[in-house]
């Protein structure tokens, strides 16, 4: 079977596996990169990361090795330690999540352009999870937990989600379509809904333990789509 995958949206596809990753004598091996929406916390802190928790979605045999950190775009991630130690690790799979430093200010270091560099910079992630002999797979920003006067969330960063959806078909990379799965988990719970998935009221972006499995809930079920291998098998009942 080819080692390539469909690139398809991941909330709509399913993505054919490799079948030979995972039987090697190591655990299979995700590697998570991102910013502080996927980054480890001290216990003492009320925000966690979905690459904190995500362990716990997976199967068991699967090792999560979260590299993210906190203040980081595609831009100033790239250079840092934390990549060289993602592929320093040899993982079977590298998830890769960027977009809400990216989408500040442009005056501001970490900000890129949805439509250029941003889009660059996710093309060298990719060839160099390669390169290394991972598998990439993109995971789009999820939705900052903010609501408009009419109620629906915002959508602020919809266009760097769009453009990393344009990157995995170019890249033929599978993704994971956070961005429009957090818009189903979240926008029906409406502005008042959300008290106590996020770190405050003034903090929509940020996600306690609770808000943080949410999340990583729905990046496991997605990944688990794409290769059967990471799914965590539920027990059955018993009568």
């Amino acid at each position: 079977m080819k080692n390539t995958f469909t690139s398809l949206c991941i909330a709509a596809v399913a993505v054919l596996s490799n079948p030979a990753i995972g039987h090697a004598a190591h655990p299979l091996t995700i590697v998570t990169v991102g910013d502080s929406t996927v980054a480890n916390y001290p216990q003492t802190d009320n925000k966690r990361g979905w690459g904190q928790v995500i362990g716990d979605y997976l199967s068991p045999s699967v090792k999560v090795v979260n590299v993210a950190e906190c203040g980081r775009s595609t831009k100033t991630f790239f250079d840092t330690n934390h990549w060289r130690e993602a592929l320093n690790a040899k993982p079977d799979y590298i998830f890769i999540q960027f977009g809400h430093n990216d989408s500040h200010a442009k005056d501001k270091p970490e900000a890129t352009d949805a439509n250029t560099d941003y889009q660059e910079y996710l093309r060298r992630y990719i060839k160099e999870a390669r390169e290394a002999g991972a598998k990439p797979i993109l995971v789009t920003p999820m939705h900052r937990v903010m609501f408009s006067a009419s109620g629906q969330m915002t959508q602020e960063l919809l266009p760097y989600a769009d453009a990393m959806k344009h990157v995995a078909a170019e890249t033929n990379t599978p993704i994971i379509d956070l961005y429009t799965l957090s818009d189903h988990a979240f926008q029906p719970l409406g502005n008042s809904g959300v008290e106590g998935l996020t770190a405050s009221d003034q903090d929509r972006t940020h996600f306690t333990d609770k808000g943080a499995r949410i999340i990583a809930k729905l990046v496991a079920e997605a990944a688990g789509k794409i290769d059967p291998l990471l799914q965590k098998q539920e027990t059955a009942a018993r009568p």
